[in-house]
């Protein structure tokens, strides 16, 4: 059985943009590939803690040198982690925040990247250690800064992510932008179609089904 994991970051919560329409990715998803075991993780500031001293010390001790206070510190990453290594699919919803992603994601990023577990440094570099798994981000945005728009410049939300997941190994990675979503009823209703035309495009066998 697979193992989709779905994290959310909106403030929003059920009426989040991107959340609604990571949730409508996870349910074709899900009717093409019967039997995915979906794991959910909602992010927010009172259950995902930005690192502190003790558990970014506590991160980098071995599991068996732990004390128990350092082993208490440790266990949210340790979960986290767990999580993101069981999952053979992952789907990011990521709202953009003035032009960059949530405190409460980069905070999950933060947690689950740990070297010697999720990646390692080697003579050439860090080498991510979770391959072989695909990637699916559904942002929402305001305005527009994909394409050739003028403000493209300023998205500083798909650049990091991409590179933070592939410090990780998880460089097989598709966004779908729900964007334009500030300027007006018809740009946010026209944002959805594109978006629902993407998840078609990266799922064909879900709309097929």
């Amino acid at each position: 059985m697979a193992n989709l994991l779905l994290v959310s970051s909106s403030l929003f919560d059920d009426t989040s943009q991107s959340g609604q329409m990571a949730e409508e990715f996870v349910t074709r998803w899900t009717d093409a590939h019967p039997g995915t075991e979906v794991v959910r993780r909602a992010l927010s500031a009172d259950n995902i803690p930005h690192l502190t001293l003790a558990t970014f010390t506590a991160a980098a001790t071995p599991a068996d040198k732990r004390n128990a206070a350092e082993a208490e510190n440790a266990a949210l990453a340790d979960t986290l982690i767990g999580e993101l290594e069981a999952a053979v699919v992952i789907v990011i919803a990521a709202p953009m925040y003035n032009l960059s992603i949530p405190s409460t994601l980069k905070a999950w990023i933060d947690h689950v990247a740990r070297a010697g577990r999720t990646f390692r440094y080697t003579a050439s570099g860090p080498e991510g250690l979770l391959t072989g798994k695909r990637v699916f981000i559904v942002t929402g945005r305001g305005g527009v800064y994909s394409g050739d728009s003028p403000a493209k410049g300023f998205d500083f939300q798909e650049p990091y992510l991409r590179a933070a997941l592939g410090l990780l190994g998880l460089t097989d990675v598709s966004f779908i932008h729900v964007e334009g979503l500030a300027m007006g009823p018809d740009s946010a209703k026209a944002a959805r179609a594109r978006a629902r035309a993407g998840i078609a495009d990266l799922l064909p066998e879900a709309v097929a089904a």
